[in-house]
């Protein structure tokens, strides 16, 4: 039987190429990217790097592939999970992390009603993740010990908070609808979680301006932020367990308490 495999989409940079990384040892991992290929082989030359806990060689087939795939579409949705399967025999664990938003001034109302915003918004951060929770299922479910979806939501979702109204929205509505996802799943044994940081200092979360950063450094109760290899390693232990369901682990340094 072939290692078990990994999907981690929009892991050509950012939580997504740590999540890659912190995978790695554990399982194959196909690197999902839109449109930098370049970024995608990099993740790859370095989670190489990185020595498996399992048994591998060339039988084992690839121990890492790039896909390309725009997660905001169904059809390529689709798509990928079956390019992931058909090249490397399986499908055990699915990290969906795509997203989406742009960068408003939250507290003022006339910034929240662009009618884009909130359709990109729901699109990325939670049609994205049903579709690929759909697809990917019968594979999950084929395997022994089932499979595991991890869902990357956000602070935002738990604490109004972050660079819109529509994106806190929707990543309000992402965790609910992994916990809706997990009792639907439990009954074929594949378990649905989610994950919720606070800002992290990714190429995008650097856009923020610089007393913003700091705010949110002074809000949190450790006094710092989240780092992203910690939030990569709450996704491996998520994808790994065989008894967490429906559970949305938040990853903030305590601003939200």
């Amino acid at each position: 039987m072939t290692s078990r495999v990994a999907l981690v989409t929009a892991s050509s940079a950012g939580l997504g190429a740590a999540c890659v990384k912190a995978l790695a040892p554990h399982f194959r991992v196909v690197v999902n990217y839109h449109s930098r290929p370049q970024k995608a082989e990099e993740v790859i030359k370095e989670a190489t790097a990185i020595p498996p806990l399992y048994k591998h060689d060339a039988s084992s087939g690839d121990r890492f592939v790039a896909l390309q795939a725009d997660v905001a579409d169904r059809t390529s949705v689709q798509q990928l999970v079956q390019q992931t399967v058909d090249r490397m025999g399986r499908l055990d664990v699915v990290v969906s992390n795509a997203g989406w938003t742009r960068i408003t001034d939250f507290m003022n109302l006339d910034d929240q009603v662009a009618e884009d915003d909130w359709d990109r918004c729901f699109n990325v951060n939670v049609k994205a993740h049903l579709w690929l929770l759909y697809a990917a299922k019968p594979h999950l479910e084929a395997n022994p010990d089932k499979g595991s979806f991890v869902t990357v939501a956000s602070l935002a979702g738990v604490r109004p908070s972050g660079s819109s109204v529509p994106y806190a929205v929707s990543k309000a509505a992402a965790i609910y609808l992994t916990r809706c996802l997990a009792l639907v799943c439990g009954k074929s044994g594949v378990r649905c979680n989610s994950v919720s940081p606070g800002l992290l200092l990714t190429e995008w979360g650097q856009r923020f301006p610089e007393d913003k950063i700091e705010a949110t450094k002074n809000k949190a109760v450790l006094g710092r932020l989240a780092e992203i290899d910690d939030v990569a390693a709450q996704v491996a232990t998520l994808a790994l367990s065989r008894s967490i369901t429906g559970q949305n682990v938040v990853i903030d340094g305590g601003i939200a308490l």
